[in-house]
């Protein structure tokens, strides 16, 4: 009698409302993850660049049922292995995929360290591409334009829509949160244009657009670099590159 009682207020507790997750951000000094929705983190690492001095680069986790993928390694190898430890160890999960969004080393630098623990990545056949004549680690499995996967009972997309900061960037969307991690191909709110030694700033715009029309319910925003935002940031982009 008293399991029925406990089901029943819980039934009338939460209704068919989805249950908050607790919130298991972490800080060190090489890595901060904070959450961005009830199935959504940010890591962000620093890479100290020659042009540009310590700048901080985001990347996403996605998780549902033991299961999570990242989109964008953290800067390189230690700093990849205690994000990968702490998803292990905080959220439960079991990484079955990592994919980078283009070639850059703010996005594959700590590649290796996946490989090493088996996880399959994944990047469009661009980034393959380019990563292999600059030398960086491979990801393992390639795809053109669309990549469709599940995390738990979750879809989540990896898209190509066009050339901006490089020639392959593409973008992740998590439709069931509705969280769109940009990578650099979008930026954070009064940025710059930043690093355009591989970019074509004349398409910039109309790729960002495009992506704008594609995913109209999108809420959250995850830029490459910076704080994150919603769909100002695309608005943003798309004028700073007009």
């Amino acid at each position: 009698m008293k399991q029925y009682l406990v089901l029943s207020i819980v039934i009338l507790l939460f209704g068919c409302k989805s249950v908050k997750v607790s919130d298991k951000s972490y800080t060190s000094d090489q890595i901060i993850i904070q959450k961005v929705k009830n199935n959504v983190y940010r890591h962000t690492t620093y890479l100290q660049s020659e042009t540009f001095g310590k700048v901080s680069c985001n990347g996403m986790v996605v998780f549902d049922q033991n299961e999570a993928i990242i989109f964008d390694t953290p800067i390189d190898d230690s700093t990849s292995s205690e994000l990968i430890n702490w998803i292990e160890d905080s959220l439960k999960c079991k990484i079955i995929a990592i994919i980078p969004t283009h070639f850059h080393e703010d996005c594959l630098g700590g590649l290796k360290e996946f490989h090493k623990h088996k996880i399959p990545s994944y990047a469009s056949n661009k980034t393959i591409k380019y990563a292999g004549l600059n030398k960086y680690e491979i990801p393992q499995n390639g795809f053109d334009n669309l990549l469709e996967l599940k995390v738990g009972s979750k879809k989540v997309i990896a898209e190509f829509n066009g050339e901006g900061h490089t020639r392959d960037n593409i973008i992740g969307y998590f439709p069931s949160e509705k969280v769109m991690f940009g990578g650099c191909l979008i930026k954070e709110t009064d940025a710059t244009k930043g690093n355009l030694a591989d970019a074509n700033v004349q398409d910039w715009s109309a790729t960002v657009t495009k992506i704008k029309q594609k995913y109209p319910d999108t809420e959250v925003v995850i830029p490459g670099h910076g704080k994150s935002g919603n769909t100002a940031l695309l608005d943003y982009t798309i004028k700073l590159f007009k």
